[in-house]
Protein backbone atom coordinates (compact mmCIF):
# COMPACT_ATOMS: atom_id res chain seq x y z
CA UNK A 1 0.00 0.00 0.00
CA UNK A 2 2.08 3.40 -1.00
CA UNK A 3 2.40 5.48 1.59
CA UNK A 4 0.70 9.59 1.36
CA UNK A 5 2.89 12.71 2.04
CA UNK A 6 0.00 15.21 3.76
CA UNK A 7 1.67 18.86 3.78
CA UNK A 8 0.11 21.80 5.20
CA UNK A 9 1.86 24.96 4.09
CA UNK A 10 0.67 28.77 5.46
CA UNK A 11 0.04 31.62 3.73
CA UNK A 12 2.28 34.52 4.03
CA UNK A 13 2.71 38.57 3.71
CA UNK A 14 5.64 39.51 2.23
CA UNK A 15 7.87 42.96 1.49
CA UNK A 16 6.46 44.17 4.93
CA UNK A 17 6.97 47.86 4.39
CA UNK A 18 11.20 48.38 3.28
CA UNK A 19 11.71 45.03 3.83
CA UNK A 20 11.10 44.66 -0.26
CA UNK A 21 11.68 40.81 -1.95
CA UNK A 22 13.66 40.09 1.67
CA UNK A 23 11.06 40.13 4.76
CA UNK A 24 7.76 37.93 4.97
CA UNK A 25 5.99 35.98 7.72
CA UNK A 26 3.75 33.44 7.67
CA UNK A 27 0.39 33.34 8.53
CA UNK A 28 -2.70 31.56 9.79
CA UNK A 29 -4.26 30.76 6.44
CA UNK A 30 -3.18 27.65 4.92
CA UNK A 31 -3.17 25.23 2.04
CA UNK A 32 -2.99 20.86 2.80
CA UNK A 33 -1.28 18.98 -0.46
CA UNK A 34 -1.46 15.53 -0.35
CA UNK A 35 0.79 13.26 -2.45
CA UNK A 36 0.13 9.23 -3.02
CA UNK A 37 2.23 7.17 -5.76
CA UNK A 38 0.40 5.86 -8.92
CA UNK A 39 0.66 4.68 -12.20
CA UNK A 40 -0.49 8.24 -13.98
CA UNK A 41 -0.07 11.68 -12.53
CA UNK A 42 -3.87 13.03 -11.72
CA UNK A 43 -4.59 16.03 -9.71
CA UNK A 44 -7.73 16.83 -7.73
CA UNK A 45 -8.27 20.29 -6.53
CA UNK A 46 -11.21 21.35 -4.07
CA UNK A 47 -11.73 24.08 -1.89
CA UNK A 48 -11.60 28.17 -2.67
CA UNK A 49 -11.42 29.02 -6.35
CA UNK A 50 -10.98 25.53 -7.50
CA UNK A 51 -11.18 25.82 -10.47
CA UNK A 52 -9.11 28.46 -11.45
CA UNK A 53 -6.59 26.01 -11.42
CA UNK A 54 -5.40 23.72 -13.83
CA UNK A 55 -5.10 19.79 -13.10
CA UNK A 56 -2.54 18.91 -15.73
CA UNK A 57 1.15 18.74 -15.82
CA UNK A 58 1.24 22.56 -16.14
CA UNK A 59 0.09 22.91 -11.91
CA UNK A 60 2.66 24.61 -9.78
CA UNK A 61 2.23 21.42 -7.16
CA UNK A 62 3.23 19.38 -9.77
CA UNK A 63 5.86 21.51 -11.52
CA UNK A 64 7.42 21.96 -8.15
CA UNK A 65 7.35 18.38 -7.30
CA UNK A 66 8.80 17.77 -10.49
CA UNK A 67 11.69 20.39 -10.21
CA UNK A 68 12.57 18.32 -6.76
CA UNK A 69 13.23 15.12 -8.86
CA UNK A 70 14.88 16.92 -11.69
CA UNK A 71 17.55 18.29 -8.37
CA UNK A 72 18.49 14.77 -7.74
CA UNK A 73 18.50 13.66 -11.01
CA UNK A 74 16.26 11.25 -11.03
CA UNK A 75 12.93 11.17 -13.45
CA UNK A 76 9.44 11.93 -11.39
CA UNK A 77 7.25 9.37 -10.83
CA UNK A 78 3.62 9.11 -11.54
CA UNK A 79 1.93 10.61 -8.41
CA UNK A 80 -1.66 11.65 -7.39
CA UNK A 81 -1.82 14.85 -5.82
CA UNK A 82 -5.20 16.24 -3.38
CA UNK A 83 -4.84 20.15 -3.58
CA UNK A 84 -7.48 21.63 -0.91
CA UNK A 85 -7.32 25.73 -1.18
CA UNK A 86 -7.68 28.12 1.48
CA UNK A 87 -5.06 30.61 0.66
CA UNK A 88 -7.01 33.33 -1.82
CA UNK A 89 -5.14 33.44 -5.39
CA UNK A 90 -2.93 35.98 -6.53
CA UNK A 91 -4.13 38.78 -4.00
CA UNK A 92 -0.30 38.94 -2.20
CA UNK A 93 -0.82 36.18 0.26
CA UNK A 94 1.46 33.62 -0.98
CA UNK A 95 -0.41 30.91 -2.83
CA UNK A 96 2.06 30.30 -5.40
CA UNK A 97 4.62 29.88 -2.73
CA UNK A 98 2.54 27.25 -1.21
CA UNK A 99 2.74 25.49 -4.09
CA UNK A 100 5.94 25.72 -4.46
CA UNK A 101 6.83 24.41 -1.18
CA UNK A 102 4.02 21.84 -0.88
CA UNK A 103 5.03 20.21 -3.83
CA UNK A 104 9.11 20.55 -2.90
CA UNK A 105 8.67 18.97 0.34
CA UNK A 106 6.13 16.14 -0.28
CA UNK A 107 8.40 14.95 -3.37
CA UNK A 108 11.48 14.97 -0.06
CA UNK A 109 9.11 13.23 2.09
CA UNK A 110 8.24 10.61 -0.33
CA UNK A 111 11.97 10.13 -0.74
CA UNK A 112 13.31 9.70 2.14
CA UNK A 113 13.82 13.14 2.99
CA UNK A 114 17.02 13.91 1.49
CA UNK A 115 16.92 17.20 1.41
CA UNK A 116 17.52 19.19 4.82
CA UNK A 117 15.25 22.29 5.23
CA UNK A 118 18.13 24.91 4.16
CA UNK A 119 18.58 23.09 1.03
CA UNK A 120 14.69 22.80 0.36
CA UNK A 121 14.76 26.57 1.32
CA UNK A 122 17.50 27.67 -1.34
CA UNK A 123 15.59 25.61 -3.83
CA UNK A 124 12.47 27.24 -3.17
CA UNK A 125 13.98 30.51 -3.39
CA UNK A 126 14.92 29.59 -7.22
CA UNK A 127 11.94 28.80 -7.75
CA UNK A 128 10.27 31.70 -6.60
CA UNK A 129 12.77 33.78 -7.56
CA UNK A 130 13.02 35.48 -4.09
CA UNK A 131 13.06 34.08 -0.72
CA UNK A 132 10.52 36.43 1.37
CA UNK A 133 7.42 34.46 0.58
CA UNK A 134 8.99 30.65 0.22
CA UNK A 135 11.26 30.86 3.90
CA UNK A 136 8.74 31.59 6.28
CA UNK A 137 5.74 29.77 4.29
CA UNK A 138 8.36 26.79 4.79
CA UNK A 139 10.12 27.73 8.43
CA UNK A 140 7.03 29.55 9.75
CA UNK A 141 7.53 33.32 11.57
CA UNK A 142 8.91 36.60 10.45
CA UNK A 143 12.18 35.47 8.34
CA UNK A 144 14.40 38.18 7.04
CA UNK A 145 16.55 36.14 3.94
CA UNK A 146 19.81 37.39 2.30
CA UNK A 147 21.99 36.55 -0.44
CA UNK A 148 25.52 37.07 0.06
CA UNK A 149 28.20 35.28 -2.78
CA UNK A 150 25.40 32.86 -3.96
CA UNK A 151 25.06 32.30 -0.18
CA UNK A 152 21.15 32.65 1.63
CA UNK A 153 21.69 33.03 5.28
CA UNK A 154 18.14 33.12 6.89
CA UNK A 155 17.44 35.14 10.02
CA UNK A 156 14.27 34.68 12.22
CA UNK A 157 13.07 38.41 13.44
CA UNK A 158 11.17 38.15 16.55
CA UNK A 159 7.63 39.18 16.25
CA UNK A 160 5.80 40.83 19.84
CA UNK A 161 2.46 38.87 20.20
CA UNK A 162 1.36 42.62 21.61
CA UNK A 163 1.65 43.00 17.48
CA UNK A 164 -1.83 41.50 15.64
CA UNK A 165 -1.76 41.36 11.90
CA UNK A 166 -5.34 42.31 10.20
CA UNK A 167 -5.65 42.08 6.20
CA UNK A 168 -7.70 43.48 4.31
CA UNK A 169 -8.80 40.98 0.94
CA UNK A 170 -10.23 43.04 -1.99
CA UNK A 171 -12.11 40.64 -4.74
CA UNK A 172 -9.87 41.61 -7.51
CA UNK A 173 -6.42 40.24 -8.42
CA UNK A 174 -3.15 42.12 -8.81
CA UNK A 175 -0.47 39.71 -10.94
CA UNK A 176 3.02 39.87 -9.66
CA UNK A 177 4.20 41.22 -13.21
CA UNK A 178 1.88 43.91 -13.35
CA UNK A 179 3.03 45.30 -9.76
CA UNK A 180 6.68 45.04 -10.63
CA UNK A 181 6.04 46.76 -13.75
CA UNK A 182 5.18 50.02 -11.82
CA UNK A 183 8.91 49.92 -10.20
CA UNK A 184 11.45 52.01 -11.60
CA UNK A 185 14.97 50.81 -12.52
CA UNK A 186 17.04 53.04 -10.14
CA UNK A 187 16.84 54.66 -6.79
CA UNK A 188 18.79 57.38 -5.61
CA UNK A 189 21.18 57.05 -2.93
CA UNK A 190 19.01 58.96 -0.53
CA UNK A 191 15.88 56.18 -1.10
CA UNK A 192 18.36 53.48 -0.49
CA UNK A 193 19.53 54.64 2.19
CA UNK A 194 15.89 55.83 3.75
CA UNK A 195 14.79 52.13 3.31
CA UNK A 196 17.98 50.46 5.12
CA UNK A 197 17.46 52.47 8.02
CA UNK A 198 13.85 51.94 8.16
CA UNK A 199 14.22 48.14 7.60
CA UNK A 200 16.55 48.12 10.78
CA UNK A 201 14.55 49.95 12.59
CA UNK A 202 11.55 47.56 11.72
CA UNK A 203 12.77 44.47 13.00
CA UNK A 204 13.91 46.37 16.50
CA UNK A 205 9.86 47.60 16.21
CA UNK A 206 8.95 43.90 15.88
CA UNK A 207 10.36 42.44 18.46
CA UNK A 208 9.85 45.03 21.02
CA UNK A 209 6.60 45.57 20.07
CA UNK A 210 7.03 49.44 20.05
CA UNK A 211 3.93 50.62 18.35
CA UNK A 212 5.77 54.33 17.71
CA UNK A 213 9.22 52.91 16.27
CA UNK A 214 6.72 50.31 14.26
CA UNK A 215 4.84 53.26 12.59
CA UNK A 216 7.55 54.90 11.40
CA UNK A 217 9.50 51.80 10.67
CA UNK A 218 6.72 50.31 8.42
CA UNK A 219 7.76 53.51 5.63
CA UNK A 220 8.91 52.76 2.18
CA UNK A 221 10.42 54.69 -0.74
CA UNK A 222 11.33 51.81 -3.17
CA UNK A 223 7.36 49.46 -3.88
CA UNK A 224 4.69 51.01 -2.31
CA UNK A 225 4.67 54.72 -3.51
CA UNK A 226 4.16 52.98 -6.96
CA UNK A 227 2.14 49.56 -6.78
CA UNK A 228 -0.63 51.60 -4.19
CA UNK A 229 -1.24 53.50 -8.02
CA UNK A 230 -2.66 50.09 -8.41
CA UNK A 231 -4.99 49.44 -5.71
CA UNK A 232 -7.99 51.62 -5.21
CA UNK A 233 -8.58 53.76 -2.72
CA UNK A 234 -5.49 53.24 -0.79
CA UNK A 235 -4.70 56.11 0.56
CA UNK A 236 -7.98 56.59 2.21
CA UNK A 237 -8.02 52.78 3.81
CA UNK A 238 -5.12 54.19 5.14
CA UNK A 239 -6.13 56.88 6.87
CA UNK A 240 -8.70 54.20 8.18
CA UNK A 241 -6.23 52.37 9.61
CA UNK A 242 -4.69 54.84 11.54
CA UNK A 243 -7.43 56.47 12.62
CA UNK A 244 -9.20 53.37 14.05
CA UNK A 245 -5.51 53.08 15.81
CA UNK A 246 -3.70 51.06 13.77
CA UNK A 247 -0.16 51.49 14.44
CA UNK A 248 0.59 51.16 10.23
CA UNK A 249 -0.44 49.86 6.76
CA UNK A 250 1.18 48.46 4.21
CA UNK A 251 0.86 46.56 0.74
CA UNK A 252 0.83 42.24 1.29
CA UNK A 253 3.32 41.00 -0.93
CA UNK A 254 2.52 42.57 -4.63
CA UNK A 255 -0.62 43.23 -3.24
CA UNK A 256 -3.74 44.00 -3.82
CA UNK A 257 -4.10 42.40 0.06
CA UNK A 258 -3.36 44.96 2.56
CA UNK A 259 -1.96 44.71 6.08
CA UNK A 260 -2.64 46.38 8.95
CA UNK A 261 -0.75 45.97 12.07
CA UNK A 262 -2.17 46.70 15.26
CA UNK A 263 -2.27 46.61 19.32
CA UNK A 264 -4.91 43.67 20.78
CA UNK A 265 -7.16 46.75 22.11
CA UNK A 266 -7.28 48.56 18.60
CA UNK A 267 -8.43 44.93 16.85
CA UNK A 268 -11.95 45.58 17.01
CA UNK A 269 -12.32 49.06 15.59
CA UNK A 270 -9.71 48.22 13.25
CA UNK A 271 -11.70 45.36 11.65
CA UNK A 272 -14.95 47.50 11.92
CA UNK A 273 -13.23 50.31 9.93
CA UNK A 274 -10.31 49.17 7.62
CA UNK A 275 -12.72 48.19 4.62
CA UNK A 276 -15.13 50.76 4.65
CA UNK A 277 -13.48 52.98 2.08
CA UNK A 278 -13.91 50.36 -0.44
CA UNK A 279 -17.43 49.10 0.93
CA UNK A 280 -18.08 52.99 -0.24
CA UNK A 281 -16.77 52.03 -3.77
CA UNK A 282 -18.60 48.95 -3.89
CA UNK A 283 -15.36 46.98 -3.89
CA UNK A 284 -16.26 43.33 -2.50
CA UNK A 285 -14.10 42.99 0.54
CA UNK A 286 -13.19 40.47 3.76
CA UNK A 287 -11.35 41.79 6.76
CA UNK A 288 -9.74 39.20 8.51
CA UNK A 289 -7.71 39.17 11.84
CA UNK A 290 -5.24 36.44 11.61
CA UNK A 291 -1.98 35.37 13.97
CA UNK A 292 1.55 34.44 12.89
CA UNK A 293 2.35 31.11 12.25
CA UNK A 294 5.38 29.87 14.26
CA UNK A 295 5.51 26.65 13.22
CA UNK A 296 5.78 26.78 9.12
CA UNK A 297 5.16 23.83 6.65
CA UNK A 298 4.12 20.43 8.81
CA UNK A 299 4.09 17.24 6.71
CA UNK A 300 3.79 13.60 7.79
CA UNK A 301 3.72 9.75 6.08
CA UNK A 302 0.44 8.28 6.21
Amino acid sequence: MPRTAQVTVPATTANIGPGFDCLGAALTIHNHFKFTPAETLSITITGNEANRLSSGPDNLVYQSFSAFYNHLNKPTPPVHIDIDLHVPLSRGLGSSSTAIVGGLVGANLLTGSPLDIDQLAILATDLEGHPDNVVPALLGGCRLAAYSDDTLTLCQIPWHQAIVPIVAIPDFELATTEARRVLPNSYSRTDAIFNAAHLALLTQALASGNGDWLTGALCDRIHQPYRKTLIPNYDDIHAHALAAGAWGLVISGAGPTLLTLTSPESVDTVCQNLGTPWASANIPHTVRQLAIDLDGTQARLS
